[in-house]
């Protein structure tokens, strides 16, 4: 990794005077009909494009590639469309309307094959205009706050026009570049454009803070270039030892830093350091980067590099979409066949961080978009979608509702869990849907109103005795076979005891009451032991309101039998009483066996007035709030 050499020549001028010329002279060595690369993001050089642009009656035809730039781009006004093609492989804000009004083109492709697009000679540069900060006394420039595709350019490209600002942070990695592989010089100084991030509406913090459950201490993170994946890791701050290993940065990173989630430089050669490949973001992040060793700039080879993404320790990779269709596949450039964005590295890093050890690879997705009237988890990809990742790659799927868990799981299961975190205005009509396409079985379409995730209030934990945690939730759809599976794994005593009769076979129609739950009458909740990726069912309670405007609920619950006797009844019980009184609820009732002992004892030490009557071989109970 260079230093950045933080001493410039005060006399360059002078001893690179050969080399330095106007931006106008500049641009006048480019020929009509030449290809012309573009700095990166808010790394473009603008005083070379204004001079470009100035000269635009001389040139034609010429292609200004990029992957894409901050702020305007007057390159894409109407009137010069006969003189500049831009060939962009990220859709922009700037470059949105052109593309979509076909006066533009859209390269879509991998981050991490954009250099051997360059090196291989398949897309030959004439050309290369990027920005630099002026020469130090070693005779070496620094390409600052980005370097990503810009250094394979430069050694591809027939002309090297570099603009020299002293305004650009001088940063660590791959930056230096000898001022010998550099033709042209042109001195301009200018402010970098500043690129600032909305504050996080509700729906971001939401997904931020189920983000932050995934990533564990120690992770290695990495944030897609989109606003959520961006804005949701400001979430982090609470974590330990964190190192970051990403595309691009923004003033996000800073508070992980500030707050000590971002483990020191000196701790080792890359685990300890922000290594990115370009920063957008405010004045104080630019200033934050400048000879700071704390970020290490990188090529894209090495920062994309499969390879390099699946060394680092507990990859964690945050990338946005636009679309989830009901499998699982991910669409993360077009709108339909309207193209929106670009692929960037989203593949890349949920291949890197999948394959890593402890790895983990999110895709994070608002429920809705237009304020919303439309959900982003929809039964099929709208027509003419491209699909960034299949449905055999994605592993988390995240929103505000919740997480989905897709790697490995059915068809039948995913639809279940990625209904479960749609918006709830739509998951009846999802529910339907993938019903009416074969992917869920018809009897589960029956459930109007019943799919649901609960809210945060239904959740709680527990730490056992042995040190175990148990956390408690609402019942999902998606539970149908851990809950299945628990019950197949009961004694006959248990069984016999909870169900009060010799139930030998827990078949769909059984088990669908645990899961797919009337919110407006009934809750179920079941506790949970997970490691991440899987979670074991090992207890279930609930309570239905009953019948005939009495006010009350009927609760019962039940706990695996190698988990029983460790206090989880009793806690249960003590959590769903305390829903049912929050709820308005006047009490509950209960019944059991004349031999269930433990479970009369939970009954009894619930904490509220306790009344019981005997019928033969029943033991009722009315709990009154």
């Amino acid at each position: 990794m260079n230093h950045p050499h933080a001493n410039p020549d005060p006399q360059w001028t002078s001893r690179y005077a050969k080399q330095i010329t106007s931006a106008t002279e500049a641009v006048r060595r480019i020929k009509p009909g030449q290809r012309v690369f573009l700095g990166t993001g808010a790394a473009v050089p603008r005083a070379l494009v204004r001079a470009m642009i100035q000269e635009h009656a001389r040139l034609a035809d010429i292609e200004v590639v990029m992957v894409f730039v901050v702020g305007e781009l007057p390159l894409v006004a109407k009137e010069l469309v006969d003189t500049f093609t831009v060939n962009t492989f990220f859709v922009a804000d700037n470059t949105r309307a052109m593309i979509q009004a076909g006066s533009g083109d859209y390269t879509p492709i991998l981050m991490s094959d954009i250099p051997r697009l360059f090196s291989s000679g398949q897309m030959p540069l004439d050309v290369a205009m990027i920005q630099v900060t002026t020469p130090d006394l070693e005779g070496e420039v620094n390409l600052g706050i980005a370097v990503d595709v810009i250094r394979c350019a430069t050694e591809n490209a027939g002309l090297v026009i570099a603009q020299v600002n002293p305004s650009l942070p001088r940063t660590y990695g791959d930056s230096n570049l000898s001022i010998w592989d550099i033709d042209l010089l042109v001195p301009e100084e200018e402010s970098l454009p500043e690129v600032i991030f909305p504050t996080p509406d509700e729906s971001i913090e939401r997904i931020g803070r189920h983000i932050a459950g995934l990533i564990p201490d120690g992770a290695t993170i990495q944030m897609g270039l989109g606003r959520v994946a961006q804005s949701s890791i400001k979430y982090l701050t609470g974590k330990k030892n964190l190192s970051v290993h990403t595309e691009m940065i923004s003033d996000s990173v800073l508070d992980l830093i500030s707050a000590g989630a971002i483990t020191s430089p000196e701790k080792n050669h890359d685990a300890g350091q922000v290594v990115t490949s370009f920063a957008m973001g405010s004045r104080k992040l630019y200033a934050a980067v400048n000879n700071s060793p704390w970020f290490s700039f990188r090529r894209t080879e090495y920062v994309n590099d499969v390879r390099t993404i699946a060394r680092q320790q507990r990859m964690v990779a945050i990338n946005g979409a636009l679309q989830v269709d009901l499998t699982g596949q991910v669409c993360v450039d077009s709108l339909g066949s309207t193209l929106y964005s670009g692929i960037g590295g989203i593949l890349d890093f949920n291949t890197g961080a999948s394959n890593a050890a402890e790895g983990r690879s999110i895709i994070v997705v608002p429920s809705t978009a237009r304020k919303g009237k439309i959900s982003r988890i929809v039964p099929r990809l709208t027509p003419g979608a491209g699909v960034a990742l299949n449905r055999g790659v994605v592993h988390y799927v995240v929103s505000e509702f919740g997480i989905a868990y897709l790697f490995g799981k059915t068809i039948q299961e995913r639809a279940l869990a990625l209904i479960g975190i749609a918006h709830p205005e739509f998951r009846l009509r999802l529910l339907k849907r993938a019903v009416k396409q074969g992917l869920i079985r018809p009897e589960i379409g029956n459930v109007d109103g019943q799919i649901w995730v609960g809210g945060k209030e239904l959740r709680t934990s527990m730490v056992l005795d042995t040190g175990q945690l148990v956390t408690f939730r609402s019942s999902r759809p998606t539970d149908w076979k851990p809950i299945k599976k628990m019950l197949y794994s009961l004694s006959e005593g248990t069984v016999y005891r909870r169900f009060m009769s010799h139930v030998k076979r827990f078949p769909f129609n059984r088990v669908k009451n645990f899961t797919f739950i009337d919110q407006r009458r009934d809750v179920v909740i079941v506790g949970v032991i997970a490691d991440g990726k899987d979670e074991w069912v090992i207890a279930i309670g609930g309570y239905n309101v009953e019948e005939g405007g009495s006010n009350r609920a009927e609760v019962a619950f039940l706990v695996r039998d190698e988990w029983q006797g460790q206090g989880i009844g009793t806690f249960m019980m003590r959590h769903l009483t305390n829903m049912a009184r929050n709820a308005g609820l006047s009490g509950v009732t209960a019944e059991t066996l004349m031999d269930n002992r433990p479970m009369q004892a939970v009954l009894e030490k619930c904490g509220f007035s306790v009344h019981t009557r005997i019928d033969g071989e029943t033991v009722h109970f009315d709990i009154d709030f």
